[in-house]
């Protein structure tokens, strides 16, 4: 099946500076795309060229299997980091303006409801709060029903309960059918929501495939955490690879039951015992060597 979009050795340069370095990837209909990485990786500037706000440098863009035309961006919506609105309008009259905007558009009652816009749908978009400024962004985004929804790091300086609202907002969309394309550096939140990830650090994919498939590849077992009291015996005695930060004990190991064996037959008190298995940053910094939000 043809992809819904398809970035073939994208590359965007600005003088020297080499923003984009052959990016190439493919994403299927009605997947969540995951562009990974920290600030500066080039993720934002390659979302920027594929939705046409950029000019590529070099590289070819493909959407539904041809070069992009002007009716590219009524097929798409976008919720930038920041946007500038007019401080005068309300939320619904806000929507109603980019209702203006586009020949074929979604109800605005259905979008405030998928977006639970309700409770404040008459106020003034400025006294909205973080999560329910984002909602009312996600749903400008859709106000045009796109085929394919971009998504720049939605959730960043939300709390932990509207992120995931947020979360629940956007799993509703992907059901419906829409394709996603997500930027964001929270692990958690790619893992939650993306079907297939790409992890870019200094302009280039340094890896791609689902979260799992990921996690396999580049990480080996899990970890087991133990205070450093729960042991009688030095931890240099240990025949295991142990490691003591904080005062915590941290044994990496890709055999759960004998490492806990060997726990049990020294006498430590596994009362306290917590393990670990690997997720997408330890993926990133098994990469790269250096954490995600640096």
């Amino acid at each position: 099946m043809t992809p819904i979009l398809e970035v073939k050795n994208l590359t965007k340069t600005y003088g020297r500076l080499v923003a984009v370095d052959g990016v190439s990837f493919a994403i299927p209909a009605g997947t969540c795309f995951g562009l990974l990485g920290p600030n500066g990786a080039g993720k934002t500037t390659t979302l920027e060229v594929i939705e046409d706000i950029l000019a590529p440098t070099a590289g070819e863009i493909l959407f539904r299997g041809l070069p992009r035309t002007p009716d590219f961006k009524k097929a798409i919506g976008i919720q930038f980091q920041h946007t500038s609105l007019l401080a005068m309008l309300t939320v619904m009259e806000t929507l109603q303006v980019f209702k203006g905007l586009y020949d074929d558009t979604e109800d605005l009652d259905v979008l405030v409801t998928r977006c639970q816009l309700q409770e404040f749908k008459h106020q003034r978009h400025e006294s909205l709060s973080g999560g329910q400024r984002q909602r009312f962004l996600l749903a400008l985004a859709l106000v045009n029903r796109p085929r394919m929804l971009f998504l720049d790091e939605p959730s960043t300086g939300l709390d932990p309960q509207a992120r995931r609202n947020l979360w629940d907002i956007v799993h509703a969309i992907k059901a419906s059918g829409k394709t996603i394309v997500l930027t964001t550096h929270y692990m958690e939140e790619a893992q939650h929501l993306c079907g297939e990830v790409a992890i870019m650090d200094h302009g280039r994919v340094i890896a791609q495939g689902s979260p799992e498939k990921l996690i396999r590849s580049h990480c080996e077992g899990v970890t087991v955490i133990l205070p450093r009291e729960s042991f009688r015996q030095p931890i240099e005695a240990l025949p295991l690879p142990a490691q003591v930060v904080n005062g915590v004990v941290r044994i990496q190991t890709a055999n759960i039951d004998a490492c806990l064996k060997e726990l049990l037959s020294r006498g430590v008190d596994l009362s306290d015992l917590s393990v670990h298995s690997p997720n997408l940053e330890h993926v990133f910094l098994n990469l790269t060597g250096r954490h995600l939000r640096d």
